[in-house]
């Protein structure tokens, strides 16, 4: 099958969020399966030096933005079995930001329709091309426009998945003619209108063939009002195409056996040595040295959405029990001074560490023995499955992607691999912690037994690719 897969950010080369992890794990697995998959993204200024000197130039074409002409540099690289495009142009890729520039409407509408373009400049007929959030989503509606006037279209099918909803890309009218160059005619409610506005993230939905989430709850919530970011209405108009394929994570980087980040590597069989890491860690950052006391992790984004309006109800409680709680990440300001706040008080209890690092990241979730992620959404959500790999018992609250791979502890049967609350609720969180915390103190039988279940949990791209290819055969 040839698959062309768009997306405006793939680990190595650029990353804001999750959606570069998957748009590097699943084209390779797909790869590996035989498959004729191409990867097309900006060249972003982002993009280290080492990548930029191994690509190779390939040829110059244009696009046109209605009058203007703009030009497009295309490089390719190919590693691992599969072919990178970069489309280079100074202007509106040599930024210091992804997204949030003044011009993303006009950014993204060249990006897209250069990647429609890109399909018969290099003559690949595409089985389908598979288009990810906002940043690709008029990639659907010029490949419908270009197959109107041109044949070599027409048979190319195509899929949109929604990562994160919340992100639209919603622009001003005027970009459908002076900047996309095609008819008023699409500035309907049945289109991309979007109430006085176009909708980058509705033009991918409404024309695709096929729209998938990245968790099966998550395509469900989306069609009310609360998860569906006023796109629920149109959501549930195409609910016919709508389905949802958790993602996977790697398993080869992500492996407590090999990963050299850690401090101690261990796996199932040398379980006890995962305690090491929480020592050194301890050290590092200079909490109290004790095995004893549970550790709880938090690698997170700082906003509502991730839950930390919970958190702030509840950490003057919890931290007057025994427990280390250590943070990585950054975010809305009150959530960063409330934890540097909270660790200057509580020194022995809690470690603020306001940035990010991969590195860190990884420690934190090989250290720790439980791992806070209270979401009031998550699509999928990758830290979860992450932790469970690392033997790092998730907490956290039964929506999206969150629901579908953590299992609720069961007292009675040990089953599961975390635990879970249902309510967006502060209370229901403290509570769901504190039973976490008893087992750990009063129950070693039921804690080794949960921590078998979370590393024993597969959660690799495996299965998802064959969700994938049965959607594209579809």
């Amino acid at each position: 099958m040839k698959i062309l897969y768009v997306a405006a950010e793939v680990v190595p080369f650029a990353k804001t969020g999750g959606l570069a992890d998957v748009a590097s794990s699943l084209p390779l697995k797909l790869a590996e399966l035989g498959h004729d998959i191409r990867v097309v993204m900006p060249m972003h200024r982002q993009i280290i030096e080492k990548y930029k000197h191994e690509m190779d130039y390939v040829k110059a074409y244009y696009v046109d933005l209605n009058w203007r002409r703009q030009h497009v540099g295309l490089f390719q690289l190919e590693k691992n079995g599969v072919i990178y495009y970069f489309l280079d142009n100074e202007y509106y890729f040599n930024r210091n930001y992804l997204y949030g520039e003044f011009d993303d409407g006009e950014r993204y509408a060249y990006f897209n329709k250069a990647v429609v373009r890109l399909l018969k400049e290099i003559d690949f007929k595409a089985d389908v091309v598979h288009s990810n959030d906002w940043h690709s989503g008029l990639v659907n509606l010029f490949l419908y426009e270009f197959a109107k006037g041109d044949t070599f279209y027409q048979t190319i099918k195509k899929v949109f998945t929604i990562h994160n909803l919340k992100y639209q890309g919603v622009f001003p009218p005027e970009v459908l003619g002076e900047v996309m160059g095609v008819s008023y005619e699409y500035f309907n409610d049945d289109s991309i209108k979007y109430y006085d506005n176009i909708n980058f993230m509705k033009a991918g939905i409404v024309y695709s063939d096929r729209v998938n989430t990245v968790s099966k709850s998550y395509a469900e919530e989306i069609k009310y009002p609360y998860f569906g970011e006023g796109l629920d209405g149109i959501l549930n108009k195409h609910a016919y195409k709508l389905s949802g394929i958790i993602n996977g994570i790697d398993n080869d980087h992500y492996n407590p056996e090999t990963d050299p980040t850690i401090y101690k590597n261990y796996s199932l069989k040398t379980i006890e040595d995962k305690v090491e890491n929480k020592l050194k860690l301890q050290a590092d950052l200079s909490l109290p040295i004790d095995a004893n006391i549970p550790m709880i992790g938090l690698v997170s984004r700082f906003s509502d959405m991730k839950g930390l309006d919970l958190i702030a109800h509840i950490l003057e409680t919890l931290l007057q029990h025994e427990v280390q709680l250590v943070i990585l990440g950054t975010g809305e300001a009150r959530y960063e001074e409330m934890f540097k706040h909270f660790a200057w008080r509580y020194p022995k209890k809690l470690s603020a560490n306001i940035f990010f690092s991969n590195e860190l990241a990884n420690k934190i979730y090989a250290a720790s023995d439980f791992f806070l992620m209270p979401s009031n959404s998550e699509p999928c959500g990758l830290s979860q499955l992450i932790s469970l790999r690392y033997g790092t018992l998730p907490i956290v609250r039964e929506v999206g992607g969150l629901k579908d791979t953590i299992i609720p502890f069961n007292q009675y049967t040990h089953e599961g691999n975390g635990f879970s609350f249902s309510n967006y609720n502060a209370y229901e969180l403290l509570e769901t912690v504190f039973m976490a915390l008893d087992v750990y103190e009063h129950k070693p039988e039921a804690m080794k037994q949960l921590i078998q279940n979370a590393m024993l949990s597969d959660h690799s791209w495996d299965q998802s690719v064959q969700d994938y290819l049965k959607l594209y055969t579809e």
